[in-house]
C-alpha cells in the first residue's frame, strides 16, 4: 500500500496491482538500451527506452518492470472544518500509526488503513512544523518553528516526556552560575529562562516580567538571579523554591537598560535610559539607598570591580564613571572618550577595564590611575554586511558597525567581542591582535548576512526587493527606522537582522557562550580529542610510563604520563595507584604538576563513576598543596571553579540517592516495628546516621521476617 497526505487534509489510500514476490527489479539502463537481445525462446527482443519488440505478450513483461497503484479509499482530516492546513506528518510503519500536525496548532493520531481516530488534541495555537516518531512508536515528538518549542508526547499515557520551549522573541542577555553549571537568559518576550550546560535544556522559566528583560546576572552564591526590564522593575528570583522573591523599584517610573550586582551579593544597581540615572538597592532589605546621577546621557553598561566595591557606568555622553560604594557613593574617577560608551567590563582581578565605544574601537584602562593603556580598532574585524533594503554598499554600512558586548576570558588574557555582525572576535588583551573570528551563523534567511548583493535579485531599476515591495506605494518602500533590529513585526515578511547581543566567559574557563539572533551558542574546548604535550622529552612514551608504573615508581609515571598529556592514558596511571599510596604520591608531585592533577580530576568527575577515588585524590592535593595554590589564585580560579561544578552536579545526584535510602531504611524500621521485633523497638536508632552494628542486626532482622535484601 501507499499513503499520499495533501496540504487540504485529504489522505489518499493506494493499492497496488502486483504481489510483493512477483516485482522484478527494473534492469540496468545500458542493459535496457541494448539491441537485438536473445530471450529463452530464442526470439529476438529490441529494448528502446521502454518500449519492448518482438515479444510474443509484450504486457506479461511490462507488468514484471512497471506497477500500477490503484485508489482504493479517501479520507478527509477536517469533515467539520474545524482546521486550518495540514502543515506536517509522519507515518509509522510497524505499528500502522500516522500522526498529522495542524496550522492551528492541533495534531490527529490515526491507525491505517482503516483511518480509526485514536485521539486529537493541541499543543499550542502556532502551526506544527515538523513531526518524528521514536522507532518503538510510543513517544512522538512535535517542533512549533513559531514558538521555538519542541514537545515529545507518549501518546498510549497521554502525557508529556519532555516540553520545551526557547524565547518568543530574540535572546538579549545571559549570565553563567558561579560554578559554571547553569546559564540564564533574558528575552525581548519578558521571559526570564535557566539552562543546565549539561543537558542544554530549560528547566524554569519567570515570567513575571510585563516588559522585554534587558540584562540578567546570578549573585556570587549562584542561588538568586536579577533581571531588569523595560517595564521599570528589577526582580530577584529564588533558585530554590523557584519563586520572586524581592522587586525593586524606582521612585518614578523608569527603563532599566543594564544590571550589576557586588560580589557579595548585597549592593543591586540598575541604570535607566530615560532619565540617565543609576538606582542602588540593598538586596536584603529591597530599600532604594541613593540614586547616582551626573550622566547627561542614557546609562548604556555597569559593571561592578570583582576585588572592589567600585562600579564603572558608561553611556552615552562619552564617559566612564567610576563610583565608590564605600564612600558615600561618590564618583571616583571620570574617563573621557571620543564616542559615545556602549559596553563597559572588569578584568576577573579587577586590575583593567575594558569600554567598547560607537566608534568600533576597545580601549583598555589602568582604571586605578586613569590612564589609558592599549586599543583596538575593531571596526574591519567585525566585517560588512549588507541588508536587503540598503541604499548603500556594505563598505559604508561597515562605518557604522561597533562592539556592543564585551567579556574577558576566564583568566584575564582574552578579551571576547561581538555586535551587529554575524563575526565575535576574540582578542589578546596584551598583544592586542585578533586571535580568532567565529562565524556563529550561515543563515542566509537572516538579514545582512551577504557581503555582496545577489545578482540573481539585480534589474537594470535596482535592487529586486527594493522594486517588489514597493510596488503600488506612492513614495515607494517604506525603509525600516534606524536600529530597528528585529524586523517589522507588521509587515508579512521579515527578515531579523543578524547580530550578537551578548557574550560571556564561563567561569570555568573551559566554554562560553552566546545569545544571537540564532538562539543562545555555546562554544566548548571539552570537545573532541586533542593532542597537546606538556615539556615532553623523548623517554616520554606509553610504554615507558607503564614500565615505571609496573615498577611502582608512581610519582614518575604520574608526571610523566602528564607531560604526554593523553586524558586515556592519566586516567589509567592514575587508577592504577593504590588507594593508601594516594598520600604519598600527592605529597611528592611538583608544583607544576599539582594544578595539571586538579585539572584533570575536574574532567574526569565528568564521567567517572570512581567518585570517592577521585575524591580522596582532590582532597589529599588541595589540603597538601593548600597554601601554594593560594599564592596564584587568581590564574587557578577557573580550574577550581570547574572542579566544584563537577562535585556539585554529583553531589545532587548522590543526594538524592541518599534520601530515598533513608526513606527506606525509615520503612524497614516501621515495618520491623509492627511486626514486634523486640530489639528494634527497645534500640532507639538515630535514623540519619546508623551505626554499622545496628544496621547488621536490622537486616538479619527483616530477612528473618523474608523479606528481600
Amino acid at each position: 500500500r501507499l499513503y499520499t497526505v495533501s496540504r487540504d487534509g485529504a489522505l489518499c489510500v493506494w493499492q497496488c496491482d502486483t504481489e510483493l514476490d512477483g516485482l522484478k527489479p527494473m534492469p540496468p539502463k545500458e542493459a535496457r538500451q541494448k539491441k537485438n537481445v536473445k530471450d529463452d525462446d530464442g526470439f529476438l527482443e529490441e529494448h528502446k527506452g521502454e518500449e519492448i519488440h518482438g515479444k510474443a505478450n509484450p504486457n506479461e513483461q511490462e507488468r514484471r518492470e512497471k506497477v500500477k497503484y490503484t485508489r482504493v479509499a479517501k479520507y478527509f482530516f477536517n469533515k467539520e472544518g474545524d482546521f486550518n492546513n495540514l502543515t506536517s506528518a509522519a507515518y509509522h510503519k510497524k505499528t500502522h500509526l500516522l500522526v498529522t500536525g495542524f496550522a492551528s496548532g492541533i495534531f490527529h493520531l490515526h491507525e491505517l488503513p482503516d483511518f480509526n481516530l485514536i485521539h486529537s488534541l493541541s499543543i499550542s495555537d502556532q502551526r506544527i512544523a515538523s513531526i518524528s516518531i521514536n522507532s518503538t512508536g510510543d513517544w512522538i515528538a512535535f517542533g512549533c518553528s513559531g514558538l521555538g518549542q519542541l514537545l515529545v508526547w507518549e501518546w498510549q499515557s497521554e502525557s508529556y516526556v519532555l516540553k520545551q520551549q526557547g524565547h518568543f522573541n530574540s535572546m538579549v542577555s545571559l549570565a553563567y552560575s558561579p560554578d559554571g553549571q547553569y546559564i540564564v537568559t533574558g528575552g525581548e518576550d519578558g521571559k526570564v529562562k535557566v539552562w543546565n550546560t549539561s543537558s542544554s535544556f530549560c528547566f524554569v522559566t519567570f515570567t513575571d516580567h510585563s516588559s522585554g528583560v534587558t540584562a540578567v546576572t546570578f549573585t556570587s552564591n549562584g542561588y538568586v538571579i536579577l533581571s531588569a526590564s523595560l517595564d521599570g522593575t528589577v526582580r530577584a528570583f529564588d533558585l530554590h523554591r523557584y519563586r520572586n522573591f524581592r522587586t525593586f523599584t524606582s521612585p518614578r517610573p523608569s527603563q532599566f537598560s543594564c544590571l550589576a550586582v557586588d560580589s557579595s551579593g548585597e549592593i543591586v544597581s540598575a541604570g535607566s535610559q530615560d532619565s540617565f540615572e543609576i538606582f542602588i538597592w540593598s538586596m536584603q532589605s529591597g530599600r532604594l539607598l541613593d540614586v547616582l546621577s551626573g550622566h547627561e546621557g542614557p546609562i548604556s553598561s555597569l559593571s561592578f570591580n570583582p576585588m572592589k566595591c567600585v562600579l564603572a557606568s558608561g553611556s552615552w555622553d562619552k564617559t566612564v564613571k567610576l563610583w565608590d560604594m564605600l564612600d558615600s557613593w561618590r564618583t571616583k574617577e571620570t574617563l573621557m572618550l571620543n564616542s559615545d560608551v556602549l559596553v563597559v567590563a572588569f578584568r576577573p582581578d579587577g586590575k583593567e577595564l575594558a569600554v567598547a565605544s560607537l566608534n568600533g574601537q576597545i580601549t583598555f584602562w589602568d582604571h586605578e590611575n586613569a590612564v589609558q593603556v592599549g586599543s583596538i580598532e575593531g571596526r574591519h574585524d567585525l566585517q560588512m554586511g549588507r541588508k536587503e533594503l540598503d541604499k548603500i554598499t556594505a563598505k559604508q554600512s561597515a562605518k557604522g558597525k561597533s562592539f556592543t558586548t564585551l567579556c574577558y576570558s576566564a583568566d584575564g588574557q582574552s578579551i571576547l567581542a561581538g555586535g551587529l555582525s554575524k563575526f565575535v572576535c576574540i582578542y589578546n588583551v596584551k598583544e592586542q591582535i585578533l586571535m580568532k573570528k567565529f562565524e556563529i551563523s550561515c543563515n542566509f534567511s537572516l538579514d545582512a548576512m551577504e557581503e555582496y548583493l545577489d545578482r540573481r535579485k539585480m534589474t537594470e531599476f535596482g535592487s529586486m526587493a527594493l522594486i517588489d515591495e514597493g510596488t503600488g506605494d506612492e513614495d515607494g518602500v517604506a525603509i525600516p527606522l534606524p536600529g530597528v533590529k528585529t524586523g517589522d513585526m507588521s509587515s508579512r515578511h521579515f527578515k531579523p537582522e543578524i547580530r550578537v547581543t551578548c557574550l560571556r566567559f564561563s567561569p570555568t574557563g573551559r566554554s562560553w557562550a552566546a545569545t544571537t539572533t540564532e538562539g543562545l551558542l555555546i562554544y566548548s574546548l571539552d570537545a573532541g580529542l586533542i593532542f597537546d604535550p606538556f615539556e615532553l622529552d623523548i623517554d616520554v612514551t606509553p610504554s615507558n610510563i607503564r614500565k615505571k608504573l609496573h615498577q611502582k615508581e608512581y610519582t614518575m609515571a604520574i608526571v610523566m604520563a602528564l607531560k604526554l598529556n593523553e586524558k586515556k592514558l592519566i586516567q589509567e596511571v592514575i587508577e592504577a595507584i593504590p588507594g593508601n599510596e594516594v598520600d604519598v604520591v600527592c605529597s611528592s608531585l611538583p608544583d607544576l604538576y599539582v594544578e595539571k592533577v586538579l585539572e584533570f580530576l575536574a574532567s574526569a568527575f565528568e564521567i567517572s563513576c570512581h567518585l570517592e577515588f577521585y575524591l580522596i585524590w582532590a582532597h589529599k592535593l588541595l589540603m597538601l598543596h593548600g597554601q601554594k595554590l593560594k599564592t596564584r589564585s587568581q590564574k587557578l580560579l577557573p580550574m577550581i571553579q570547574f572542579l566544584q561544578k563537577s562535585i556539585q552536579r554529583h553531589f545532587e545526584d548522590v543526594s538524592k540517592l541518599c534520601e530515598w535510602n533513608i526513606y527506606n531504611i525509615k520503612y524497614a524500621l516501621a515495618i520491623s516495628q509492627q511486626r514486634g521485633v523486640k530489639r528494634v523497638a527497645e534500640t532507639s536508632v538515630d535514623e540519619d546516621d546508623l551505626e554499622s552494628s545496628d544496621s547488621d542486626y536490622l537486616m538479619q532482622e527483616v530477612h528473618s521476617d523474608n523479606f528481600s535484601s
